[in-house]
């Protein structure tokens, strides 16, 4: 089932316990981030107001119990996108959302998938799919997901990875 427009944030902010995101590219193309991500490149300085929607929503998500999480696994040299995407976990992290990064720099993919996906309550699976430019194509609710594949993923990423602000610190 597709998730865009109107069903994507509903079905989101649905989740009772826990939601993990997996993160594989070096860039993504997100029309809301351009003149942000502009400005960054300009000035090297990213300043995201406290009351910015997707703070709030984390910020929410945390309030009532529930986690939310994500491993980034990258390698270096770190693109323009990804300098720009840590300069903005710092503020996520604030918010309360548990951002991990697995630097694979120099190392084998230790057996992760190379694609984008969100998972909640360790049940519900949503390939997120892009072209090769990062430009997002869609969101799909895959019908039949092996959750014990796609929980391993989880697990190990997250066993592989560490905290965001260990690796900024390095």
């Amino acid at each position: 089932m597709l998730l865009d427009g109107d069903s994507w944030r509903p079905f989101f902010d649905s989740f009772e316990h826990e939601a993990f995101r997996l993160e594989t590219r070096s860039s993504y193309a997100m029309p809301d981030e351009d003149e942000e991500f502009q400005e960054f490149l300009a000035t090297g300085e990213l300043h995201i107001p406290a009351d910015d929607p997707w703070l709030t929503r984390v910020r929410n998500y945390r309030a009532t119990g529930r986690w939310i999480g994500r491993v980034h696994v990258l390698t270096r040299p770190l693109s323009d996108y990804l300098r720009f995407e840590l300069a903005a976990y710092a503020y996520n992290v604030e918010a309360g959302e548990d951002i991990r990064i697995l630097d694979l720099t120099g190392l084998e993919n230790p057996g992760l998938p190379e694609q984008d996906f969100w998972m909640f309550d360790s049940a519900k699976v949503v390939d997120m799919r892009y072209r090769s430019d990062g430009t997002q194509i869609g969101r799909h609710l895959l019908e039949e997901p092996d959750l014990e594949q796609y929980r391993h993923w989880r697990d190990l990423a997250l066993s592989l990875s560490v905290p965001f602000m260990e690796y900024s610190a390095a």
